[in-house]
């Protein structure tokens, strides 16, 4: 089979595998301080379950080849822990995941990474994602995440069109989504 799914207990292996092999890619880009090995260790993607993450898998030939999460929280859904293994990129399957992600929600999308991996605010750009404000960032991190102060201070927040026109909407510039 080749498709996307939801993903169910038995693929927390599978899972763990494709994120930490695809985040290698942020070796040597992001600081130094933030770079672990393994990127996410077994006990952290619990943890991440456990808080509502709800991935689902890109799966060719009954291998998990791509993974994206979604995670609702408050009044927004969060794009989470989005990897593709590196012999699969450049293929589609983000680009099918992100999709399938934005199907499943009908609230404002927020996503955020590594303000210095250009390629993942490029791929997220690519799919209609704007950054945020910077006089907002750290406030939706902080709001919508459990990240430490220095990855805050590191990263970039993105949004969807929805989270733009909502607080477009709001005419004040304030708004319950910042």
């Amino acid at each position: 089979m080749t498709g996307i799914r939801q993903c169910v207990r038995e693929d927390f292996k599978s899972i763990h595998l494709v994120i930490n092999k695809a985040a290698r890619a942020f070796q040597g880009v992001i600081p130094p301080d933030c770079w672990k090995d393994p990127y996410m260790t077994e006990e952290d993607l619990r943890h991440e379950i456990a808080d509502g993450i709800c991935f689902f898998g890109y799966e060719e030939e009954g291998v998990l080849t791509g993974v994206m999460g979604i995670q609702h929280v408050r009044d927004v859904s969060l794009i989470r822990h989005a990897y593709v293994l590196p012999s699969r990129q450049r293929r589609g399957i983000g680009g099918d995941l992100i999709s399938e992600l934005r199907r499943r929600t009908d609230r404002p999308i927020l996503l955020g990474t590594w303000a210095d991996a250009a390629w993942a605010v490029h791929f997220y750009e690519k799919y209609g994602f704007r950054p945020v404000p910077l006089d907002k960032k750290d406030g939706l991190l902080r709001t919508y995440w459990h990240v430490s102060d220095r990855q805050i201070e590191t990263s970039v927040v993105l949004a969807d069109e929805r989270w733009f026109g909502l607080r477009q909407a709001s005419g004040t510039g304030h708004h319950a989504l910042e």
